[in-house]
């Protein structure tokens, strides 16, 4: 076996389930005795890549046209996520969330990725959105949450009025497509196991725990966990 256990995840900075995962599966690895030896890897995902965010947009709206339901059925489900997020530790404000296209925050995590610092990231981008009420898109806030995870502000600079890291992210998409991610957050544990949504902590210990023990090695991607909840897929969050 390998020295490291390494887990990829899919997400958005959209995705509110992913946030919940990201924590879910700290929370899992705090009890897993071999945390020292995992390796995560943030891949792009976007539930929305031509979304054009337009002055007004609200989340209620949105997600009662997406879902072609009403706006009370639309502000239910945002109050019922709140409260899954309070569950995690987590403080989700949607009354602030600016919406906004998430192709230059995935091409700053790339960035960001390089240097070790993309799980830092990750975490200031969902706050940023899910809690502060930024704008992930505004390039004056990409620049500041970079420098604050310690990226360098001339590297912040040339990606953020470039289309550097492009081709990255849509390589990461290319890829959850073609082992079959219907939604997001997605996590692949050694290229061997995959569990679908923001699963209990519990089911991330045991799948840190089955596939430690059964070693490393590469085998066709096996999906030991799907939902019909708690992920965010191209059609909307459930």
């Amino acid at each position: 076996m390998g020295n490291t256990l390494k887990i990829q995840i899919w997400s958005d900075i959209m995705c509110p389930f992913c946030y919940i995962g990201k924590r879910r599966i700290e929370d899992a690895l705090q009890n897993f005795e071999h945390k020292d030896a995992v390796e995560i890897e943030w891949k792009s995902f976007q539930l929305d890549a031509g979304f054009v965010a337009s002055p007004g947009d609200n989340l209620v709206d949105h997600l009662a046209e997406k879902y072609r339901k009403d706006n009370d059925w639309a502000q239910e489900m945002l109050v019922n996520m709140t409260q899954n997020a309070k569950n995690s530790g987590l403080d989700f404000h949607f009354e602030k969330a600016v919406m906004a296209n998430s192709l230059n925050a995935h091409r700053l995590l790339h960035l960001a990725k390089k240097y070790n610092l993309a799980n830092d990231l990750e975490e200031l981008l969902f706050k940023a959105y899910l809690t502060d009420g930024k704008n992930i898109n505004d390039l004056d806030t990409l620049r500041a949450l970079g420098l604050e995870v310690g990226l360098y502000a001339e590297s912040i600079d040339e990606v953020l009025h470039s289309n550097a890291f492009a081709n990255e992210v849509q390589q990461d998409i290319d890829e959850a497509q073609f082992i079959g991610v219907q939604g997001v957050p997605f996590f692949v544990f050694d290229n061997k196991y995959a569990v679908s949504g923001a699963q209990h902590v519990d089911t991330f210990v045991k799948t840190l725990e089955k596939v430690w023990g059964e070693g490393k090695f590469d085998s066709k991607v096996t999906v030991l966990n799907t939902t019909d909840g708690d992920s965010c897929g191209l059609d909307g969050c459930d």
